[in-house]
Formats: C-alpha cells, structure tokens, sequence
C-alpha cells in the first residue's frame, strides 16, 4: 500500500485536506458561501482518494482496515470526513464542520507522516522531512499573512490621525479609505490564524517524531501558541465583540510585535529549532 506513488497521493491529500480547511475557516469566520462550496468539493475529493486508498487496501490485505492502530486511525479520518460531509449538506451547521475537520487533518496528518507504519526506512525518514516542509512553509505563510495585516493596521492609524488632525494632501489621497484598509487587514489576519493552526498541528507531530524528550516549556513552542492566542483574540474582538477602529487596529499591531518577538528572539533561545535536523 505504501510505495512511493502512493505516498505522494497521500501527501497530496493531506495539502488538500489543509486547503480545505482554510477555507470552512474563512466560511465559519466571514459567512462565505462561496468558500464553504470550493471546501465542500476540495474534501469530496479527499474522501474519494480516502475511500479509493480503504478499497484497494482491503482488496490487498482481504479484510477490514482497523486491525492496527494506523488503519484505525485512517479509517478514523474517512469517518470523519463522511460526517462532515453529511454535516456540511444536510444540517449546515459550520461551527461543527470547522472543528470536525481540524480534528480530521490531525488524525490524518499523524497517518500519514508516521514513519513506523512505512516498510522503507528510506521512504519513513524521507516523509518526516517533507512534514517538517510543509511545517515550515505554513508557518511562514501565516507570518507573510500577518505581516500584511499589520502594514494594513499601520496605514489606518496613519489616515486616523491624518484626518484627525485635518492633514489634507497627496499622503492622504494615496491611502485607502479606513474601512478597506480595516477590512483587509481583518481578512489577513482571518488567513494566517488557521495557516497557524495547521502549522502548530504538524510541527508538533515533527517534533513528536524527532525531538523525543522536546521540553514543551520550549521558548519557540510557547511563543508560538501566545501569537495563535493573539490573533485568536483579535477575531474575537473583531466578531464576538464588534470592535472596530482605532482600538482594533492597535491591537493588531501589538500582535505583530509578538510575531516579531517570537520569530526573532524565541527562535535563537529555542533548543531545537532552527538547528535540529
């Protein structure tokens, strides 16, 4: 079952499961439908190579795949999958889809790259670096979604204080009005938060797999889950609260401090990253 094509599709299905994700995020945070309809078919098509693979296996092997803890656990994410799927066309309920998923793309990604379950050792080790890739990608991306969120902030305290003091000029007729740039700053930040879920969820498997006895007071660890809470609080602010403006656009900023913080200083006094390998 597991040559090297068929590890390929499995990577592939993970990228789409995680795509996927992102956008019920985007549905469940700003009532899209269209984003909710391109996740809806993106995790069709997941479920399709979910149950393509259980078949094939099952012709292979001759009986139900639940035996070992890994078939569990891939059965367990195409029953979650299905459920979601069901959730998502018949109730419409998108709280429970979200999180369905996230908890999904965790038990997929934990099959998926678990090198124990691969008869290469080659192809084991080879899986757990390409884990640590998309780790490292889809924390970068997360940052480049912040960091334009927080250019966007920067700009509106910008024009604030510019109309506040009655700046009339070209500076003031090059920026955006104060509602796009409070809107996509708001989108960003809506991008790069499950970006950073999903980044923490498989960095901490890479570090399950290759760094065994990882101090969890790590530095780089905390630092990460205080940025997630950051930004989580400032969706909150932004939905549960309706806040808005200046105070909204400070908050953020601060948040990027923290990114800042974390990337450039936690990164250095972390014991394993940057360097591990």
């Amino acid at each position: 079952m597991y040559d090297i094509h068929l590890t390929r599709l499995h990577e592939f299905t993970v990228v789409l499961y995680a795509f996927s994700v992102l956008l019920y995020f985007f549905d469940f945070i700003y009532h899209n439908r269209r984003a909710n309809r391109i996740a809806f078919w993106l995790l069709a098509l997941v479920w399709i190579l979910q149950t393509t693979f259980l078949f094939f296996y099952m012709v292979k092997t001759g009986r139900f795949p639940v035996l070992t803890i890994f078939e569990g656990f891939y059965f367990y994410a195409w029953v979650l999958v299905t459920l979601s799927l069901g959730i998502n066309r018949l109730l419409r309920v998108d709280f429970i889809v979200f999180f369905t998923n996230i908890l999904g793309f965790i038990v997929m990604a934990i099959h998926t790259f678990a090198p124990v379950q691969y008869h290469s050792r080659l192809i084991g080790q080879k899986l757990v670096s390409e884990l640590l890739l998309i780790h490292i990608t889809m924390a970068i991306l997360s940052y480049g979604a912040f960091s334009l969120s927080f250019v966007f902030s920067l700009l509106y305290l910008i024009q604030h204080d510019l109309l506040k003091r009655k700046k009339w000029g070209t500076r003031l007729l090059r920026l955006a009005d104060l509602s796009k740039l409070e809107f996509s700053s708001y989108v960003l930040a809506v991008i790069g938060v499950p970006m950073l879920i999903l980044s923490l969820i498989l960095g901490l498997q890479w570090a399950f797999l290759k760094v065994p006895g990882m101090p969890w007071y790590d530095t780089k660890v905390i630092g990460s889950f205080i940025v997630l809470a950051a930004y989580s609080l400032y969706l909150y602010l932004r939905i549960g609260k309706n806040l808005a403006g200046k105070s909204l656009a400070l908050w953020n900023v601060g948040s990027f401090l923290i990114v800042l913080v974390n990337f450039f200083l936690f990164g250095k006094l972390s014991s394993f990253h940057f360097w591990y390998s």
